[in-house]
């Protein structure tokens, strides 16, 4: 939520926790509390303080959760907040984030909708963090795929919102649990805009595609499907590609529209990053549904 102070200061409240994705505790933390962030990210702010949400069984080595605690509170170090205390709880499951409180103007919050035709839409992260997790629950996965897939969900939002802020955004989300299609539509349909999207520039952990014919998919991606079947037009689009579309993400990147005008000058200032962004479409006037997939 955002509730607004002063002209010039307006709060933002966001709350996030879920179950352990990767074996290693520290690793756990770290992406936990980068995807807790995100939302401060998403709408043009930037965090302040960030409180510890933690279940933990009550019989398990306390050493397990030094390390997770350890992960998150490097994670909010490096985004410039503090961290304030917590709460925890005994549960026969582990669970861990944050309730991270930002500030930003209220005049220059970032919107999940307000898109213009015309507009450029760029997302800053590769897609395919949901189908590695489940396909690193089966198998043993290739050391550079595991390496990426870190990488991408222990990446703060942070510097490619610090970029992307000096430019007037027409609107942003992140992409977490509804997939990359599912925010795509929230935002498309709340503009009342049709994004036009090229598969062919759509990014995504190259791993993940062979992972998704084999069917290391998710269950909250099918739930994605179902929901946007008749929303989004992906008729032209192979099943495996449509599965990282639907792929929930983990600390997922950012999604935003800006007017072509500036999109060359954001783009050689976000690729200047470790990860790289991508160009993936564009904003059209409404034309029967929110999504195309050409």
């Amino acid at each position: 939520i955002i509730y607004q102070l002063t002209d010039d200061i307006a709060l933002i409240q966001t709350l996030d926790f879920f179950t352990p994705m990767i074996d290693n505790p520290y690793l756990f933390g770290q992406i936990a509390a980068a995807n807790s962030l995100s939302d401060v990210y998403a709408m043009g702010g930037e965090p302040k303080t960030a409180m510890n949400i933690v279940c933990f069984p009550e019989k398990e080595n306390l050493e397990i959760l030094g390390e997770i605690l350890r992960g998150g509170a490097e994670k909010i170090m490096e985004s410039g907040a503090v961290l304030s205390g917590g709460h925890s709880i005994h549960d026969p499951a582990i669970k861990y984030g944050l309730s991270v409180t930002g500030i930003v103007n209220p005049k220059k919050i970032f919107k999940n909708y307000g898109s213009q035709a015309g507009d450029v839409l760029i997302i800053t992260k590769p897609l395919g963090t949901g189908i590695i997790s489940t396909a690193s629950k089966v198998e043993t996965i290739a050391e550079d795929v595991k390496n990426e897939w870190i990488k991408l969900m222990t990446t703060l939002n942070k510097y490619s919102a610090e970029i992307i802020k000096e430019y007037p955004v027409s609107a942003c989300t992140d992409i977490t649990g509804f997939g990359f299609l599912g925010h795509a539509y929230e935002m498309a349909s709340a503009s009342e805009k049709t994004f036009v999207l090229e598969q062919e520039l759509i990014p995504y952990i190259s791993a993940s595609k062979e992972f998704a014919k084999e069917f290391y998919i998710t269950s909250m991606g099918q739930k994605n499907r179902n929901y946007l079947t008749d929303k989004v037009d992906i008729s032209s689009v192979p099943f495996c590609l449509q599965e990282i579309m639907f792929d929930p993400q983990t600390s997922g990147g950012l999604l935003f529209s800006i007017p072509g005008k500036y999109s060359s000058e954001v783009m050689n200032k976000l690729n200047d990053l470790d990860i790289k962004s991508s160009v993936i479409g564009t904003v059209e006037e409404f034309n029967k549904k929110s999504i195309i997939v050409r």
